[in-house]
């Protein structure tokens, strides 16, 4: 299983991190070590004082796929979710500052949050889904798929270009503005079209 994630695909996100806007996604992986187990809390590291939410839709694989076009992308996914890609903020400055791989920023132990998966059919048009992330109480993420600079289907072929897309594969694709530092005590819930997709506690 690879977790296979989109970074700038938010015009927004991309201006309140002041980083340049890309000519092709920006891809990263992260590890399946990374996933927080169902029903734990998510616990700040301690190499970390500036551990960010990033609240984005995800979509999982479901056939295998190489060189995939857009057109047949939507062949390839049945389900789309909800879930938070962690950021040790401050080690990602450090790291990119010296020119480095930025992965142990991203993929430390935790850092993906993984909630609940529904059938893409419940969903009129993929390219105009609502989704927000409430931190305690208060919504602080508040994005739209049509705002994304590649669609789902489009991300799913520039992927395929270099990643063969296996069974169970989760692509994230993206956060919009809003990312900000969680603190201890924090309860982070997560919507989707107004439905609850994961909810959890920060210690």
């Amino acid at each position: 299983m690879k977790i296979i994630c989109v970074g700038r695909n938010y015009i927004d996100h991309i201006n309140e991190l002041e980083n340049q806007k890309p000519d092709e996604p920006v891809v990263f992986l992260k590890t399946d070590t990374s996933i927080l187990l169902k029903g734990f809390p998510f616990v700040i590291p301690e190499f970390s004082n500036d551990v960010h939410h990033e609240v984005e839709v995800l979509v999982k694989i479901n056939k295998v796929g190489k060189y995939i076009s857009p057109k047949f992308a939507h062949k390839y996914y049945n389900q789309i979710g909800l879930g938070i890609d962690f950021t040790a903020r401050d080690v990602q400055a450090k790291l990119k500052a010296k020119g480095l791989p930025w992965e142990i920023s991203k993929s430390f132990d935790g850092a993906t949050v993984l909630g609940d998966f529904v059938d893409k059919e419940q969903f009129a048009d993929l390219q105009n889904l609502s989704f927000q992330l409430e931190k305690n109480g208060e919504v602080v993420q508040n994005g739209n798929t049509q705002d994304m600079l590649w669609e789902i289907d489009e991300l799913i072929s520039y992927v395929s270009q270099y990643f063969t897309l296996k069974i169970g594969d989760i692509i994230f694709t993206g956060t919009p503005a809003g990312v900000a530092k969680v603190a201890s005590g924090d309860e982070l819930v997560g919507f989707l079209e107004d439905k609850k997709m994961f909810g959890i506690k920060v210690l």
